[in-house]
């Protein structure tokens, strides 16, 4: 997929699905919520809300899911295509 094409809600979908083979998976996109904070920027796609489930966290603590996370989205996070990423994480339903 072009990477100009593809939006940044659907980046890390793709990213979060591959990494982690999620059973739910939902991005929500808040950034209309911070219009005038610091990292907005017109057109939104800067302050996400992740839920996402999946086995793959078993024996994982909170922060260590949310390190991995982090890690899968850097490069969208250095280079401002994320400005703030609010998670919630679970191995299982």
């Amino acid at each position: 997929m072009d990477m100009n094409l593809e939006n940044t809600a659907e980046r890390i979908l793709r990213k979060l699905t591959a990494s982690f083979a999620p059973i739910l998976l939902e991005i929500e996109d808040e950034s209309a919520l911070h219009d005038g904070h610091a990292g907005h920027r017109t057109g939104g796609q800067t302050h996400f809300r992740v839920k996402i489930v999946s086995p793959a966290f078993k024996g994982m603590s909170r922060v260590a899911a949310h390190r991995a996370i982090y890690e899968v989205l850097a490069d969208d996070m250095k280079e401002g295509g994320i400005h703030a990423l609010a998670l919630d994480v679970a191995e299982k339903l």
